[in-house]
């Protein structure tokens, strides 16, 4: 059995094809899921990949998910933090439940994910901690000042994590996709799609399995000097 590794949000989208990617260069995986148990299901059955119900927001679920993903599976040495939301509005019309929502999900549920593991990774001298951010943490966007607020906090957390893990044999990066050919991206009107298209260099949108060719790297053997990094995967949108 090889290392295990946990994705959050890691039975669809992007988190799907992490998970698998993962699955194939070896790893045990578990991927984590808030609330679409048919989806899951479905996942679950056409991967193999075994799924784990709980809400990264809250941190006493999170802790209570990764104790029954590890006596099933072993000690986690990789976490993937994927799990994400949107709540979007302008920001004069953005209410208090809006901002809390993607804080406690996006910024929070990457701490409820990445501390309950941390003391174990310490103790063993070995870690991957990946999380996903996005192009709108480095650059901003319109209607999305939480959502950009989270993804950017993101990055302060894997470069502070970073410098207090490497001399434990951890690491901890982030990769900030662009705009990818998800469910959610493929559902806008074709209008919308196509002037996001038009603002890509690269003229297309990313697949999913390109982030997931970057996140393969990064909790690899091969990364082990690669430390407090990001990896911006967005076709020549945005440069940092």
């Amino acid at each position: 059995m090889g290392r295990v590794a946990l994705v959050t949000g890691g039975s669809r989208g992007i988190g799907a094809a992490i998970s698998q990617a993962l699955k194939a260069a070896g790893y045990t995986v578990a991927a984590n899921y808030a609330g679409n148990d048919e989806a899951a299901a479905a996942f679950t059955a056409e991967t193999g990949i075994k799924t784990y119900k709980w809400n990264v927001a809250d941190y006493e679920a999170s802790k209570a998910g990764i104790a029954q993903v590890e006596a099933d599976l072993g000690p986690v040495d990789v976490v993937v933090a994927n799990a994400g939301i949107t709540r979007d509005a302008p920001f004069h019309k953005m209410t208090p439940d809006q901002w809390k929502q993607v804080i406690d999900t996006n910024l929070t549920g990457v701490f409820n994910t990445v501390h309950p593991l941390w003391p174990g990774m310490r103790e063993r001298k070995f870690g991957r901690v990946v999380v996903i951010s996005s192009i709108n943490g480095q650059k901003g966007q319109f209607g999305q000042v939480n959502y950009a607020a989270t993804k950017a906090g993101d990055l302060g957390i894997i470069k502070s994590l970073a410098q207090e893990g490497a001399r434990f044999g951890i690491t901890a990066n982030a990769v900030c996709p662009g705009y990818i050919a998800t469910e959610m991206v493929m559902a806008v009107p074709e209008k919308v799609r196509e002037s996001i298209i038009a603002g890509i260099p690269a003229g297309r949108l990313g697949e999913p399995a390109e982030i997931a060719r970057c996140v393969a790297f990064l909790v690899s053997d091969d990364a082990g000097f690669v430390n407090g990094s990001t990896i911006s995967a967005n076709g020549a949108q945005f440069f940092v």
